[in-house]
């Protein structure tokens, strides 16, 4: 597998306008990272494709493992970098925000590598099923593997939802699955196993263990059971500020589509900040008369007056 040729690089000039046209400032710290981590192995790769990319043969029976860590970091050319991340930065906005910043580089972190380890299992079970070594020696590379897992992660936190998928509406629950025979069939070269093996870790996270095993292995190494997230807010302006915690008492809860009042509202649901607009008006009912003037406030000399003459009053 060789690398393509030095040259204008079209994909990743897109991929770089796409990021400042968002802003740097609105895009959450670890997609951000790893927007930055895949553009930079993409300008200096560690090692050459061939040495990178994920095989049965080159993890299993050459013993070379570190293809784990490497391979979905690398891309075969600027168009594979640029469809792989323009997606990530979309679904890396949306689900940072909802999981919080911890919790999802605990979940790219993971996917990453169990994405790889489902591929290698795929392409060894159809190899021994199928009587054909050429599965052992096939090999991959890019991160579209874990943009499928993370593609059933957000469907599964918006459903009822439909999605366009080569123009045609799609139920959100069978999108990863149309997507993934429409990219086989529209692109035969792209890596079905590779794929599918997303899809899994998706489904293993969303319908299986996957979630509480690493929840637990959070709470290991948190001196916090709960393992709170970092939950980050952002406008136009960039990013307002964080607050640590999960809303709704879990990291996955399922709730709304995000919105972009965070800045306005604190963070606060509809319910939750009518009932804090509630309990101000029956303060401000009971505190009116007898309180001072708020902060900033100046009284003049006649509304002072006024003031008192209504004291007296109501104290006669």
């Amino acid at each position: 597998m060789q690398r393509r040729s030095r040259g204008i690089n079209t994909g990743l000039i897109l991929l770089l306008s796409q990021i400042f046209h968002v802003g740097i400032n609105n895009i959450p710290p670890v997609t951000l990272a790893t927007l930055a981590l895949n553009i930079w192995f993409f300008l200096n790769p560690l090692k050459s494709l061939y040495s990178s990319c994920l095989s049965v043969e080159k993890c299993y029976q050459q013993n070379d493992w570190q293809r784990l860590l490497l391979s979905p970091f690398h891309h075969a050319d600027d168009w594979h970098l640029y469809f792989n991340m323009a997606s990530m930065l979309w679904k890396g906005i949306n689900l940072e925000k909802r999981l919080g910043s911890r919790w999802f580089a605990c979940v790219i972190t993971t996917f990453s590598i169990l994405t790889g380890v489902v591929y290698l299992l795929l392409q060894f079970a159809v190899a021994e099923f199928m009587d054909e070594p050429d599965f052992k020696r096939s090999c991959a590379v890019g991160f579209s593997g874990v943009l499928f897992a993370l593609k059933v992660l957000n469907n599964h936190y918006c459903p009822g939802g439909f999605v366009n998928v080569l123009g045609f509406p799609v139920p959100s629950r069978f999108a990863c699955w149309v997507e993934l025979v429409a990219i086989h069939l529209c692109s035969p070269g792209t890596s079905f196993a590779g794929h599918l093996a997303g899809i899994l870790v998706g489904l293993m996270y969303t319908q299986g263990p996957l979630k509480k095993i690493m929840e637990a292995c959070a709470g290991i190494f948190s001196s916090n059971a709960g393992y709170p997230g970092q939950q980050y807010y952002f406008n136009s302006s960039g990013s307002s500020g964080y607050q640590d915690y999960y809303p709704y008492g879990s990291p996955g809860h399922s709730e709304e589509a995000p919105r972009n009042y965070d800045a306005y509202t604190a963070g606060l649901s509809e319910e939750e900040q009518l009932e804090r607009a509630l309990r101000a008006s029956l303060w401000d009912r009971g505190n009116t008369r007898n309180s001072p003037p708020p902060y900033g406030f100046r009284l003049s000399a006649e509304e002072e007056m006024r003031r008192q003459w209504l004291r007296r009053f109501d104290g006669q």
